[in-house]
Parts: structure tokens; C-alpha cells; sequence
């Protein structure tokens, strides 16, 4: 689609998904044991005609620009691209990024604005599990002849709280905007009948609440004025969406499939972990809206005499004698005898170890037990370690650094070391 571009926001410090964003940035977090969560966005674009797109970073962008140049590249007689742009001390700035609007807003010069050959702009997250046609949100958002369209998702009274809600009349068109409702007097006032969105009856009953995606479609001309004439108001949903309902039209898009926020280690885990289920919510198994990663050229897995039961393992990978249950193998993961794996994401390694290195070995070792865990790059899990929360901790840090206990998960750090025989 030529008339438009895609803008992906890549966040701030996803503080949230620490230790998994120590060392890279939001979107260059992996997920499903081969992808990164840029990956998502990026796929949906390019499986909805969309080949330009930004991707706006402020933190720790080199393991993501790494990805992005290595995966996305595309034919020197097409016009796409992928693109990071990050935070850059200008004439009329040297501050960085203030929010997703004040990012959008100081990247506008590189979207081709200033020459006007920009048509409709789509702003994307980038820690998002979905999949979506943009080129049906596109259709809608011209029929309308909105200024604005947002993408929402019905949601149960439970969820609705942690959410931004919107409220909408008979046609679709958004009268009112609350982020996180603090009361049960706001959220009752947030109630929409969802069934002008086709949900029969009961669903709507269950899911009366419509929930902001963080996508929207923006007409360029709309979008530049609400950056523009108020620079001190910076994000999106907290400042730039209620303010512009009052002045332009704006409409919903209703999108009732599987979505997930990836922005807490919690959610991540179990987004992780539902990829493991007999048939998942999300489906990486649909060859009409493949899912595009970089191309590593590994062998298949390989398994010598071991028990797998429910998990998903990525090419190169090895194990010997094991047990896996309910968990991922990332690329190039090492399982060595006698260990098992349970409700675990092993994120693998970036790189073969060499047989005759003296540094420790990289994988899991010997008599290892792992359970609700998430293993990062280049670990190396000790011989007869034990990592399965023994003390029920919620959150914990190790003193070495070597590891971190979020919402009960243990997470292991990129290119730590657990040493033989260590027990939590």
C-alpha cells in the first residue's frame, strides 16, 4: 500500500521486561524461541502490502539495528524499507524521546512530511502478539472518512481496568476516552454495546468494554497538527487522543482475535507458554501470514534418546538423553544428559561453541532441573543445578546478577553462569 507508512514505536527503557531488555531494547526481545518481537509489526505490515516502515528507538538500539539490517532487505527495484530511527539531538532538541507522541513528533522530518508525499500514516506498537490485516483497518478507516481510527479489542470487566477504554456511539465513532479507569464509577460509564461490532448477544455481555490497541491510522495533515501545535503534550493515549476527540472525527476499528501486550515479564512468559498448547491462541503455522525473522541457515533439530512432550523446538538445536515438558528450545539450544525442562523458555545462543573452548559450557548441563523459567542467550545452566523457586519468591534479584525472579518466574541473564551444583 504506497499511500501508506508505518511508524513502530519501540518504547523506552522496558523497565517492565528487565533483565530481557538489559542489554537490548524492547522490540529486540526475543520470543517463540526464534523471532524477535519486531518481528510481529514487521510481519503484519509486509503481509498487508505495507514495505515502509519506521521503527523509532531510543535504548540499546544496536542489537536491534543488527536484526532489522540482517532480516529485512528488500528487492533494489521495490521502494520498501525498514528503518531505525533513534533519538537524535537536533537544532530544535537535544532531549530525548518524551513519549510515543514527542517520538513521532521529532521523526516527522524523516518521513518525507516536509515534502509532502506522505499519504496515511499507521502507528504500530512494538511488544504486541497479534496478527491483523492492516489493508481491512485501512478500508474502514477511508470509508468513514475519519481524521483518526484506533484499533480496539472487547474486553471482560476484569481486564478493563489495567486497559484504555473507549466509548463509542451507534456507528462506531468515538465520544469519549479514559486511561485505566480508577473507579467503578468510570469504568460503568465506558460500557459500550459491543454488538454493533457483530458480537452475538452473549459475548458482548461477557466483553462490554472496548480496549485500545496502542494502532492507530492518522490522516497526515491530522496528525501534524495535533503534534505540532502543542509540543508539550507528548504521548498518544494519555494526551493526543482525548484532546482530539473533541476536535476531529474518530473512529473505532473493531479487531476480536488473539492480542497480547507483551510489556511485563508476565505476560511475555505466558505468551511464550501458550505457543506450547495442542492449538494455540496464536497460530505460527499459517503459510497465507507468515511470520518473518532472519534467515539462519541451521540444521533441523536433533534429539538422541530424548523425552519431548508438548514444546516447540527451534532449528539447531540439540538434546541428548533429556526430558522436556511444556517448554521452548530457542535456536541452537544445547540440552546435555539427564536434565529436564519444564514450563521453560531456553532462548538458546547466538553461536556454536567450539569443542575445544575452556570457557564454560554454553547450554544446559548434565542432571540440570529447570522449571517455570526463562533462559537467556548464551547462558550456560551448571551441572545438577536446580532453578525452580524452591522458596516461592515473587521477586527476588540475585546478589551476582547471575539471575532475577519476576511475578515468580526465574529469569537468567544473557551470558550468565549458574554454577555446577547451585540450588534455588
Amino acid at each position: 500500500m504506497e499511500n501508506m507508512v508505518a511508524v513502530i514505536l519501540g518504547g523506552g527503557k522496558g523497565s517492565r521486561l528487565f533483565p530481557l531488555t538489559k542489554e537490548r531494547s524492547k522490540p529486540a526481545v526475543s520470543i517463540a524461541g526464534k523471532y524477535r518481537l519486531i518481528d510481529i509489526p514487521i510481519s503484519n505490515c509486509i503481509n498487508s502490502g505495507i514495505t515502509q516502515m519506521y521503527v523509532l528507538t531510543m535504548y540499546q538500539s544496536a542489537s536491534l539495528n543488527n536484526h532489522i539490517s540482517n532480516a529485512y532487505r528488500f528487492d533494489q527495484f521495490s521502494k520498501g524499507f525498514v528503518q531505525v530511527l533513534a533519538a537524535e539531538q537536533t537544532a530544535e532538541s537535544n532531549e530525548w524521546f518524551q513519549g510515543t507522541a514527542d517520538a513521532v513528533r521529532k521523526t516527522l522530518p524523516h518521513l518525507g512530511y516536509k515534502y509532502g508525499y506522505v499519504g496515511l500514516v499507521l502507528i504500530l506498537s512494538g511488544d504486541h502478539l497479534y496478527r491483523m490485516n492492516y489493508r481491512l483497518f485501512r478500508d474502514a478507516h477511508i470509508k468513514s472518512h475519519a481524521d483518526i481510527s484506533i484499533a480496539v479489542i472487547p474486553v471482560t470487566k476484569q481486564d478493563a481496568p489495567e486497559l484504555g477504554l473507549l466509548k463509542v456511539d451507534e456507528t462506531g465513532r468515538i465520544i469519549k476516552f479514559v486511561e485505566k479507569p480508577k473507579t467503578e464509577e468510570a469504568l460503568a460509564e465506558m460500557e459500550t454495546d459491543t454488538t454493533i461490532f457483530g458480537l452475538s448477544p452473549e459475548e458482548a455481555a461477557k466483553r462490554p468494554f472496548l480496549a485500545s490497541m496502542g494502532i492507530y491510522i492518522f490522516d497526515p495533515s491530522t496528525l501534524t497538527s495535533l503534534l505540532q501545535d502543542d509540543p508539550a503534550r507528548t504521548d498518544f493515549g494519555k494526551e493526543i487522543i482525548p484532546q482530539a476527540i473533541e476536535t476531529h472525527r474518530m473512529q473505532a476499528y473493531c479487531f476480536d482475535d488473539y492480542w497480547a501486550d507483551i510489556g511485563t515479564i508476565r505476560a511475555f512468559y505466558e505468551a511464550n507458554m501458550d505457543l506450547v498448547a495442542p492449538v494455540p491462541r496464536f497460530n505460527l503455522f499459517d503459510p497465507s501470514r507468515p511470520i518473518y525473522t532472519n534467515t539462519r541457515y541451521l540444521p533441523g533439530a536433533k534429539m538422541n534418546r530424548a523425552s519431548i512432550e508438548a514444546a516447540v523446538l527451534c532449528d539447531g538445536t540439540i538434546i541428548e538423553g533429556a526430558t522436556v515438558r511444556d517448554s521452548i528450545l530457542g535456536s541452537r539450544s544445547r540440552v546435555r544428559h539427564g536434565s529436564v525442562i519444564e514450563e521453560s523458555l531456553v532462548m538458546g545462543a547466538d553461536f556454536y561453541q567450539h569443542g575445544n573452548d575452556t570457557a564454560p559450557r554454553i547450554g544446559i548441563n548434565e542432571g540440570a532441573y529447570l522449571k517455570r523459567c526463562i533462559i537467556d542467550k548464551n547462558a550456560s545452566i551448571g551441572r545438577y543445578v536446580q532453578l525452580v523457586n524452591r522458596k516461592g519468591h515473587q521477586e527476588y534479584d540475585d546478589p551476582e546478577g547471575r539471575f532475577h525472579v519476576r511475578d515468580g518466574i526465574i529469569i537468567v541473564v544473557k551470558d550468565s553462569v549458574i554454577p555446577e551444583g547451585f540450588v534455588f
